[in-house]
C-alpha cells in the first residue's frame, strides 16, 4: 500500500457505533434498582450474623467440653460409620443449613427474590463438608448430587410458574 492509498483510507469517515440513549438509561435504571434492592435486603446480613453466632456457639461448646459429652446412637447400614461430632464439621453443617434456609426464602418470598440458584450450590457444598466430617464421604457424596439435582428441578419448576 502506497502513501496515497493510506491517506485515502485515513480520510474516509470511521463509523461510530450506534449509541442508543434509551437502552443505556434503561440499563442504568435496572442496575440502580438491583443495587438498592441489595442494600435494602437484610437477609444476607442476617444469614452472615447467624453463621457467626452459630460458629461462636460451637466453639464455646467445644471449649467447655460439651461436644465430648454428646452421645449419639445411630443405626447406620453396614459399612457406614458415624465419625463423631467435631467442631468444624458442625460449623459447616450449621452454616449450610442457614444458607439453605436463606435460599428457600429467596426462592419463595417475592420480596427477597434475587437468587439465581447459586445459594443452593453454596448450601450443598457447606452441608456436604459438614456432613462428610460426621458420616464420611461414601454416604454424603451421593446425597449432595441428589440435593443439587432436586434444587435445579425445583428452580426450573418455579421459573415456569412465573
Amino acid at each position: 500500500m502506497n502513501d496515497q492509498e493510506q491517506e485515502k483510507q485515513d480520510e474516509q469517515p470511521q463509523h461510530e457505533p450506534v449509541y442508543e440513549e434509551k437502552t443505556d438509561e434503561k440499563l442504568e435504571k435496572e442496575e440502580k434498582k438491583r443495587e438498592e434492592k441489595r442494600r435494602d435486603d437484610p437477609l444476607g446480613s442476617l444469614s452472615w450474623a447467624l453463621i457467626l453466632i452459630w460458629a461462636g456457639l460451637v466453639f464455646l461448646a467445644d471449649n467447655l467440653g460439651w461436644l465430648d459429652q454428646v452421645q449419639v446412637e445411630l443405626a447406620l447400614p453396614e459399612g457406614l460409620d458415624f465419625i463423631g461430632l467435631r467442631t468444624w464439621p458442625l460449623i459447616f453443617l450449621g452454616a449450610g443449613l442457614i444458607v439453605f434456609t436463606e435460599a428457600l426464602i429467596r426462592t419463595f418470598a417475592p420480596a427477597y427474590r434475587t437468587s439465581d440458584g447459586g445459594d443452593y450450590i453454596w448450601a450443598a457444598i457447606l452441608l456436604g463438608i459438614g456432613l462428610s466430617g460426621i458420616f464420611g464421604w461414601q454416604l454424603i457424596w451421593p446425597l449432595i448430587l441428589i440435593f443439587l439435582g432436586l434444587s435445579i428441578l425445583v428452580k426450573a419448576l418455579i421459573r415456569q410458574r412465573r
